[in-house]
């Protein structure tokens, strides 16, 4: 199937259900709630078959406790979150699954596993993160990178990261997206380093360097996102105020940007690390079933957009 335009989540969780039971998704420790409850949801919706692996008495009695119908999932036993988190990346390597979902554990074990260069699924690529945002007063989804893995990234990696993005976005029929390189200003500022590698990401993607996309910057967040904000201040670029994909200096910024868009403007989220052999789906610990169940559907549409569904 060809990637259409996505819109929103809502849009997002419909598509994903047209791959239906082909799509396999490993849950690294399934034993809790939240996780289950995504599970019972993304069954009833038809969005894919799961390999549950963690405490198999713990997903069974949980799952009663909930009256969450595991029906057609197997469950791989797995003593600890290490355990857990190495047999659910081999079912991805192995290709028995096509999606990995990190359950309840640590964030750290989880990766650990995830960049083994012997049992993981690495494959020499930059790693990044990237995750949209459905928010209420937008006309539209923003993707919002680096949020949670690069934590100071170089003017090379801000390149990467970029071409990372634009994976996502092709997975959801997004073409020729704008990317809009946050900083504190809007002005090329040589104290501003942030301001100085926007420009100089614009001067690699008019060299061809970071093709499949158009790049503005630097912007102040308001001027990145708000046609009447860059209008405003008089701003001479016609990408001001459109951007698709924000881009931000480090992952401090970004990942404050992203929890404050949750917490304080109720935005909807899906999130995803990119770089892998496949798609593998970042969530905290502390996420609803709700925001688990759309990182589920966008590693669904990530494993069809690169031809493993």
């Amino acid at each position: 199937m060809e990637p259409a335009m996505i819109r929103n989540i809502d849009e997002m969780l419909h598509k994903a259900a047209e791959y239906g039971t082909r799509a396999k998704i490993a849950v690294a420790c399934a034993h809790d709630c939240e996780v289950l409850k995504a599970v019972g949801k993304a069954q009833k919706r038809g969005i894919g078959t799961f390999l549950l692996v963690g405490n198999g008495t713990r997903i069974k009695s949980l799952s009663e406790t909930l009256g969450v119908r595991v029906t057609g999932c197997s469950v791989v036993e797995a003593e600890g979150e290490a355990d857990g988190a190495a047999q659910a990346v081999e079912l991805v390597a192995s290709g028995e699954a096509h999606v990995l979902l990190k359950g309840f554990l640590d964030t750290g074990v989880f990766l650990r596993a995830v960049l083994n260069k012997e049992t993981g699924l690495v494959n020499g690529d930059m790693i990044s993160h990237t995750v949209l945002m459905d928010m209420p007063a937008a006309d539209k989804m923003y993707f919002l990178t680096d949020a949670a893995m690069v934590i100071k990234p170089s003017l090379e990696e801000k390149r990467k990261i970029i071409l990372n993005a634009l994976r996502v976005t092709s997975a959801l029929g997004l073409e020729n997206p704008i990317v809009g390189v946050l900083a504190e200003s809007e002005k090329v500022n040589p104290k501003m380093q942030a301001t100085m590698d926007a420009q100089a990401l614009k001067d690699m993607a008019a060299q061809g360097r970071i093709p499949g996309c158009r790049i503005g910057g630097p912007y102040a967040l308001d001027n990145a996102i708000s046609p009447k904000a860059a209008q405003h201040k008089d701003m001479d670029d016609p990408l001001a105020g459109h951007a698709d994909i924000l881009l931000a200096p480090d992952l401090a910024a970004g990942n404050i940007l992203y929890k404050g868009l949750m917490y304080f403007a109720g935005s909807k989220a899906a999130g995803a690390i990119v770089g892998t052999r496949a798609p593998v789906v970042l969530n905290s610990r502390a996420d609803t079933d709700e925001t688990k169940l759309n990182a589920m559907a966008l590693g669904v549409l990530m494993a069809a957009e690169r031809g493993l569904l």
